[in-house]
């Protein structure tokens, strides 16, 4: 039986029905569901009734084969006219194979694992039921004490973006109605919830639009122009207007402008926050300015179930408004292929013989190995396997090492480090102790501890965070390590036995009291289901180390916000006439970061050669070509990412002291040497104007290229119009 035209359904549809498209509610309001019933906190007062769930278009947070199933059907037979609903769900770097955190894998620098990454969480979850993921995040971030710094790829625009398009494509595939395979994606969160003020999640962002333009916006822009199928807008201000209720940014911006058709959804609960942001007296006006902003599905709050039918009666708003919300949601159903195969990918049999399979896991372990990034090695690291080890720290035999984000993971089943140390060496020749909890500590515990460390021949630190202290709702202030495992490291130094430090957390944290007291730091991140064999792997130099950092580490937190891509001063410190006092510094700390942008150790050394351009002199229609030798001069085979950056000059406005516009990932075997070759082109030299205008201009340049931001040689050139 053929399909009938979306465009039907709106025009059978009762008002309340069509306003119940626009609601989206959490798993226990509906029939079939476990949880069926359990409405407890915040929801019971939502005042939702029978009719209004029959009528409701999605459904957050459900999962799981046989309960997609189930509450499709009830829904199904309940439903008027027979309108499936969406399940989605945040299934943000892995389904029940969880991957490193996705900070962790914008440090790998790898597009096509990334990519994998998300493909293999596509697959999980929509065998498992799930039509639509939260993600990819593609906030720009540049202030570590934000705990969602953990969701997103990094401090640069175009690496976020490149990282955007890698996670819609691995989720959407290439045909969403036949590859049932796939899920669809929703970038969030739009716009620009990573500038929080003071790194507090849900504060105010207030950034000029030239700014918001230029750095916040690119990557959201990328994911749209790959194809992502919905837009989630973010919880703060935008110039003054909470992003729920901004006509200027959803409805001019990403509408008109942006072209972008697809669905627009608010965060959770999100359309009633106006009230207290003081964007609307009352859930009425806050009803009135979503909808008018386009906010297509109001997520966990009934604002537009009690009032938009009222507003739409009384000419407040015209109707059609709803009815263009309506169809871009049934048009995703659509797409989906919901109305022809409403269980869609939904199979308990296949469910599980796929998820959390051996064949997922490789990929969780590949992918952490290569996200973790080496920060010091004093001689430390590889560890020989003829060598005693005491594994000491709250993460020796820990599984919250999956992150904040790790819904459906295991802790059980994630490998802990000490697993993956003794699949290495068996136990016979590792000695463990806790030495404190995450932020105490008892005379007991370190005692055991230096117990351990007496008698071994190296020290393995296994420390960081717990999965609480980051993600939504996990910002700190003191972005240190706990007080107790610094007192665990003073002391255990005191020993003089060499030590390395492998630290478990979502952000970059200020090391003071590790990095000058550990011989090596590996920073492990949130790593995954497979973290303990992954970490084991680098630490034995069964893998080389290749991750680098896309997010700086501040020297301190009194340095925040500190980014590679910052602007000058009128009184730069380093300038070649600076004075002793009266320029841009600190007094007590360097200006510059502990660990910049792009930075990250091997096990081998990579010299760079002096690079080379094609011409001094670049137009529109002649692109340069800047070639650089590199070459391995260890006694290893690594990778290593060659590093493409350019400076600006003279520009309208001031522009950054450095830009990345492109790089290389190289392996390399001892001895060997490689020419890598970047194309420049007049394209990538453009920038927001004063008046917004997106162009470039003639006048002289800088080009980098090198191993991280800092570590770069640099080339004049030209550029002529």
């Amino acid at each position: 039986m053929k399909q009938q035209p979306i465009e039907t359904y709106v025009e059978q549809m009762t008002l309340a029905e069509k306003i119940g498209q626009l609601l989206q509610l959490a798993v226990p309001f509906f029939e079939g569901a476990k949880t069926e019933g359990e409405i407890t906190g915040p929801m019971e007062g939502l005042g939702v009734s029978e009719e209004t769930v029959r009528n409701t278009g999605s459904v957050l947070g459900l999962s799981g084969a046989q309960e997609a199933i189930n509450v499709q059907q009830a829904h199904l037979r309940k439903n008027r006219l027979g309108i499936p609903l969406l399940i989605m769900a945040d299934i943000i770097h892995g389904y029940k194979t969880i991957f490193p955190v996705p900070l962790a894998i914008g440090c790998s620098w790898d597009l096509k694992l990334a990519e994998r990454s998300a493909e293999i969480a596509a697959r999980e979850a929509a065998v498992s039921g799930v039509h639509v993921t939260f993600a990819p995040m593609a906030d720009l971030v540049r202030d570590p004490r934000w705990g969602r710094v953990m969701e997103a790829t990094g401090e640069d625009p175009f690496l976020n973006g490149e990282f955007a398009r890698a996670f819609v494509r691995g989720f959407q595939g290439k045909d969403l109605q036949n590859d049932t395979s796939r899920v669809a994606a929703c970038v969030k969160h739009f716009a620009a919830y990573g500038a929080a003020e003071g790194g507090r999640d849900y504060n105010t962002v207030d950034l000029s639009e030239r700014q918001l333009r230029e750095y916040y916006l690119p990557a959201y822009k990328a994911a749209l122009d790959e194809g992502c199928e919905m837009v989630m807008a973010s919880f703060n201000t935008v110039d003054g207007i909470p992003s729920t209720g901004n006509k200027r940014l959803l409805r001019r911006l990403l509408r008109e402008e942006w072209g972008f058709g697809g669905v627009i959804i608010s965060d959770w609960g999100a359309v009633k926050e106006l009230i207290p942001h003081g964007a609307a007296a009352d859930e009425k006006e806050a009803a009135l300015r979503s909808i008018e902003a386009g906010i297509d599905i109001e997520m966990m709050t009934t604002c537009y179930m009690k009032h938009l039918a009222e507003l739409a009666e009384n000419g407040v708003i015209e109707e059609k408004l709803i009815d263009e919300a309506v169809l871009r949601i049934l048009q995703l159903k659509q797409k989906l292929g919901l109305f022809d195969n409403p269980y869609r990918g939904a199979d308990p049999a296949r469910e599980a013989e796929i998820v959390f399979c051996g064949e997922h896991r490789a990929v969780s372990r590949e992918l952490a190995a290569k996200s973790c990034v080496l920060l010091k090695n004093e001689g430390v690291l590889p560890l020989r396997r003829d060598q005693s080890i005491a594994l000491i720290g709250p993460f020796a035999q820990s599984g919250d090492i999956l992150g904040p984000w790790s819904w459906h993971g295991s802790t059980e089943a994630a490998v802990r480090l000490h697993d993956g140390i003794a699949a290495k060496i068996g136990t016979g020749r590792i000695a463990v102790a806790e030495g404190c909890g995450i932020e105490e500590a008892s005379p007991r515990q370190l005692a055991a501890a230096l117990r351990a460390a007496e008698g071994a021949d190296v020290i393995v630190l296994a420390l960081g965070e717990s999965s609480e202290m980051s993600g939504e709702a996990g910002c700190r202030g003191d972005i240190r390590l706990p007080q107790a495992q610094l007192a665990l490291i003073e002391r255990l130094a005191e020993l003089g036995k060499p030590m390395a430090a492998v630290l478990f957390n979502g952000r970059p944290l200020d090391l003071h009291g590790v990095a000058d007291r550990a011989d090596a730091v590996l920073e492990a991140w949130f790593p995954g289901s497979e973290g303990g064999h992954a970490i084991a792997d680098l630490l034995f130099g069964d893998v080389q180390p290749a991750g680098r950092l896309t997010m700086s580490f501040p020297y301190a937190a009194g340095q925040i916000p500190v980014y590679y891509n910052s602007f000058n001063t009128g009184r730069p410190k380093d300038a070649p006439d600076a004075q002793v006092r009266y320029v841009s510094q600190y007094l007590d700390m360097p200006n510059e970061p502990l660990y910049p942008f792009g930075y990250g150790l091997s096990y081998t050394a990579f010299a760079y050669g002096e690079p080379e351009l094609s011409s001094p002199e670049m137009t529109p229609d002649r692109p340069l070509t800047i070639k650089v030798k590199v070459t391995n001069t260890g006694a290893v085979a690594a990778e290593e990412t060659v590093q493409l950056y350019v400076r600006d000059l003279a520009g309208d406005v001031v522009r950054p002291v450095k830009e990345l516009k492109d790089f290389r990932k190289i392996v390399l075997q001892p001895g060997e040497t490689r020419e890598v070759a970047f194309a420049l082109t007049e394209p990538q030299l453009r920038y927001h104007h004063a008046d917004l205008t997106f162009a470039s201009d003639a006048g002289d340049f800088l080009v980098y290229v090198g191993p991280n931001s800092r570590d770069a040689a640099g080339l004049r050139f030209s550029l002529r119009l």
